[in-house]
């Protein structure tokens, strides 16, 4: 019984994430903490969260099908740069001392959870910057450069990389918000992908863990699907904030 106590928060803290990430995003913020909390090393517990949130991601984009660009120029590049930053970004992370990852742990949830709560002034200022003007030959070559950072962070943590792509569709002069999320959720999986299976060929996956976090993710994820409408957003947002900022500070006390 005690042992099953655990395994029902992380469980709970799965199906919250996918409930978050239907509505919001930031789902991470809180099933890569409960992993650590679970007692797994942090760059475990990173590649295994990984591959427990990308079933709905995959989910997402699979709804998104209807609204994905079918510009070639468009889309191929991006398709190229997230699975090349993908891969860099999981590689890095297997050559990462997992002592030095515990250290830079907290730093990195407590970016995630920055992005996440300005991700209304940035979604302004990606507004103030779109438009045809803004898809000359560099500010594509720029869009398509920082795709590839974003996909290289998204390789190697991930919580927040999502909010991050929407700089490089600005500049990429795409406006309508179901292509953006057409967009995202698409990229999101194939740089989770390739970065899924980087871990897995290095044993850092715990792939029990992972289809049980992914289950109740799924669970929560249609759960939070059907009651986004009853929700306040800006509660929510203030939620996801103040858990963002516990975890961190929770691992920069943890950390060694």
């Amino acid at each position: 019984m005690p042992a099953l106590v655990p395994l029902l928060g992380l469980g709970a803290a799965a199906a919250a994430a996918g409930a978050i990430n239907s509505v919001a995003g930031g789902g991470s913020l809180l099933s890569f903490p409960a992993l650590v909390a679970f007692g797994q090393p942090a760059v475990i517990a990173n590649a295994t969260n990984t591959a427990a949130v990308c079933p709905g991601t995959l989910s997402s984009a699979l709804a998104y099908r209807r609204e994905f660009p079918r510009e070639r120029e468009l889309v191929v590049p991006l398709l190229a740069a997230s699975f090349l930053g993908g891969l860099l970004g999981a590689a890095i992370l297997v050559r990462t001392p997992p002592a030095l990852f515990e250290r830079i742990t907290p730093f990195l949830v407590l970016f995630a959870t920055a992005v996440f709560a300005f991700r209304s002034r940035f979604a302004r200022l990606v507004n103030r910057t779109e438009g045809p003007g803004r898809t000359g030959p560099w500010a594509r070559a720029g869009g398509f450069a920082f795709q590839f950072l974003v996909a290289t962070y998204g390789g190697y943590f991930g919580a927040g990389a999502g909010l991050l792509m929407l700089a490089s569709f600005s500049l990429l002069g795409v406006g309508d918000i179901s292509r953006m999320n057409a967009l995202k959720t698409t990229l999101a999986t194939v740089l989770n992908g390739i970065a899924i299976a980087y871990f897995a060929a290095a044993g850092l996956i715990r792939w029990p863990l992972a289809l049980y976090m992914g289950a109740c993710a799924m669970a929560g994820g249609y759960t939070g699907a059907r009651l986004a409408r009853r929700l306040d957003q800006r509660v929510l947002h203030k939620v996801v904030v103040g858990l963002g900022l516990v975890a961190s500070a929770w691992l920069f006390v943890k950390a060694p």
